[in-house]
């Protein structure tokens, strides 16, 4: 299976959303990262055939998506930003509303609605009304509804908003295991949990697809300009005036300070190893 994208753009008006992305995916998890604004949302819903393209095409193993119709859509599951629930079904009316939705056959609904009511730990709250359930909860019905039709491409906006660490870690290990023979784009501001479970990370800016890579590849990208410089409390506040401070911790009387630098800001300045969301910074501060 492969998801061939060709000089995909969006356009309002003036104003470039998307701008002339092209990539090939094949099977595996990717990370999508990016500032607020970046273009991901936008670029996401072209790739689920919900929004028109200004220009360019996606094709799905040569075919092209908007061709393929329902053919398209049986193969594909979303998860949007904001999703919409009716808030006085319970978690299982609610999945056996959308697997309606999504064409799944009765005898098959209700078991594949009780699996994954199980797999995002809600089978106790089965029963219980949406309306009452906290951020994280709502967040993984989403991602049950998302997963009803056993899709072979799985695109997830912003998914784990409002998981509690636990609640992350049992979303990476499902993701991991779902992603062996499928595509899963996922978009994220939580850099580590990309770092944890993506193939390959693909960093757009300003409606660019700036760079992709595994995540060993981008972060060598970012060797060299990590450093480390201790400083007091009053020249702290200077240094994040002047450089790009990707964070700051106090130690006794004294500020460490982690600096993206291109050359070594300081004499007492001392390298260190990249992370991930050093290069995203990093990028991003360019």
């Amino acid at each position: 299976m492969e998801l061939s994208v060709d000089r995909l753009t969006k356009q309002y008006g003036r104003k470039i959303a998307v701008d002339c992305v092209s990539m090939v995916l094949k099977p595996g998890v990717y990370g999508l990262l990016g500032e607020n604004g970046a273009g991901k949302t936008t670029l996401m819903r072209m790739l689920c055939a919900i929004l028109e393209s200004t220009a360019g095409e996606v094709f799905l193993d040569g075919r092209e998506i908007t061709s393929m119709g329902a053919d398209y859509r049986d193969l594909l599951g979303y998860l949007p930003q904001d999703f919409g629930y009716y808030p006085n079904y319970t978690a299982k009316e609610f999945l056996l509303y959308m697997a309606a939705l999504k064409g799944i056959p009765r005898s098959m609904a209700g078991k594949r609605t009780k699996e994954l009511l199980e797999v995002v730990g809600l089978e106790e709250a089965a029963s219980k009304k949406v309306k009452t359930f906290s951020g994280g909860m709502k967040q993984r019905v989403g991602i049950a509804q998302a997963l009803l039709n056993q899709p072979k491409i799985l695109i997830l906006d912003e998914p784990t908003a409002g998981l509690d660490p636990k609640e992350r870690v049992r979303f990476r290990n499902l993701i991991s295991d779902y992603a062996a023979d499928r595509i899963v784009i996922l978009s994220t501001h939580i850099v580590s949990d990309i770092e944890a479970i993506a193939d390959e990370v693909l960093l757009m800016k300003k409606g660019k697809l700036v760079s992709q890579g595994t995540v060993s590849e981008l972060t060598k990208q970012a060797e060299g300009r990590v450093w480390e410089l201790t400083v007091t409390p009053e020249e702290a506040k200077i240094w994040q005036e002047k450089a790009a401070v990707a964070n700051l911790r106090h130690e006794g009387e004294q500020v460490v300070l982690r600096i993206l630098s291109d050359n070594k800001p300081a004499e007492e300045a001392v390298s260190c190893g990249a992370t991930l969301e050093d290069l995203y910074l990093y990028s991003m501060h360019e």
